[in-house]
């Protein structure tokens, strides 16, 4: 199964997210499941909203995963309340992970 993580990002240092985040992805891993990273590095193209740009990154590696599992806070964060109507919406296997 290929797993996506949905995790609230905003005014967190990449290394932070990845620290929240490494517990679970042991968890994918250990139960046989491919994780998606979904920590989007590319330089976002001149003239793009920035915000806009990785949600729809985001929603394309929804289209690809089986999974979609949402972190603590999912439900305050902009981007994490879309992914979770368009999982929703399209039928996606969705989790809760508190830690």
């Amino acid at each position: 199964m290929k797993v996506m993580i949905s995790q609230p990002m905003n005014g967190k240092s990449e290394e932070q997210i990845r620290q929240e985040r490494e517990k679970l992805i042991k968890k994918i891993q250990e139960d046989g499941d491919t994780y998606i990273d979904t920590i989007f590095q590319d330089e976002v193209p001149k003239g793009y909203d920035i915000p806009i740009y990785y949600i729809a990154k985001s929603i394309e590696a929804i289209a690809y995963a089986d999974k979609i599992i949402f972190m603590n806070g999912w439900n305050k964060a902009r981007g994490c309340i879309i992914e979770h109507e368009v999982a929703t919406s399209y039928d996606k296997i969705i989790s809760y992970y508190k830690d």
